[in-house]
């Protein structure tokens, strides 16, 4: 004969199985929705997330509830407010710095080689971010300088999703990540990729820099899946989307 306290436990064992398979699902009713989707009809989301319509119908009406779904006059849904609150929310809690530090800290033990963060002030970019290479002879900018923007790789990155016109920055929009090797000084070499944030809005440009002798052409392109890596990273921890990066990652090659 079970005894009641192992039955008792069993029972909320089971409750709370069901209560994160729930939860499971929930969430992937939400992420079944893309930066491109206005709304989803109950079948796409069906496809999408390979559940039941039954149960996409029982949980939609929790999210609708909770305001994180919106349930349209012909039927179809879209995400809610109470997701943009929550997104709100999370944007006033992040920080940068905790954000980016690790993951350049991570390429350039990587890479062996400097790592950047630049971001756009008007006409020129400023060193938000820095951290150094641990070679003896080095590509150094301090944070807080201030550089041309139409120059160098970082620059030419935050010009390029800034909107700047004719080449090379519409195969930067294309490719999302720019090479350079002494565009803004003749010893330097770099390789940067832009970082957003909700909305797609252009947060700045992460880069990879050292000097031209050691961070020539093939180790930059040999750099380039892990520097759009990085800048995917960054940019799904601000919050948003990174599938262009990450697909830009995939179709990089090393320059030969």
């Amino acid at each position: 004969m079970d005894q009641p306290g192992k039955s008792m436990n069993a029972e909320i064992g089971r409750a709370s199985a069901e209560g994160v398979a729930a939860l499971d699902r929930a969430i992937a009713i939400l992420d079944a929705f893309t930066t491109a989707d206005r709304s989803l009809s109950l079948a796409e989301i069906a496809m999408r997330t390979g559940l039941y319509k039954s149960t996409i119908l029982r949980l939609a009406n929790s999210l609708l509830r909770g305001r994180l779904l919106e349930r349209l006059d012909d039927g179809r849904y879209r995400v809610g407010a109470g997701a943009f609150r929550l997104g709100a929310l999370y944007q006033r809690s992040v920080v940068a710095v905790d954000i980016l530090l690790p993951i350049m800290r991570d390429l350039s033990e990587r890479s062996l080689e400097s790592v950047a963060f630049y971001v756009r002030s008007g006409d020129v970019r400023t060193c938000l971010y820095r951290v150094e290479s641990k070679h003896p002879i080095r590509y150094t900018v301090r944070e807080g300088d201030v550089l041309p923007l139409l120059a160098g790789s970082g620059g030419r990155v935050l010009a390029a999703f800034s909107g700047q016109p004719g080449e090379p920055y519409e195969t930067i929009r294309q490719t999302c990540n720019f090479l350079a090797v002494g565009d803004r000084d003749p010893e330097t070499a770099g390789l940067s990729a832009p970082v957003f944030g909700p909305g797609h809005a252009l947060i700045g440009a992460l880069t990879l820099a050292g000097p031209s002798t050691r961070v020539d052409t093939a180790f930059l392109g040999r750099m380039k899946r892990p520097l759009l890596e990085a800048a995917a990273r960054a940019t799904r921890a601000f919050g948003e989307d990174a599938s262009m990066l990450e697909q830009a990652g995939l179709e990089a090659q090393a320059v030969p």
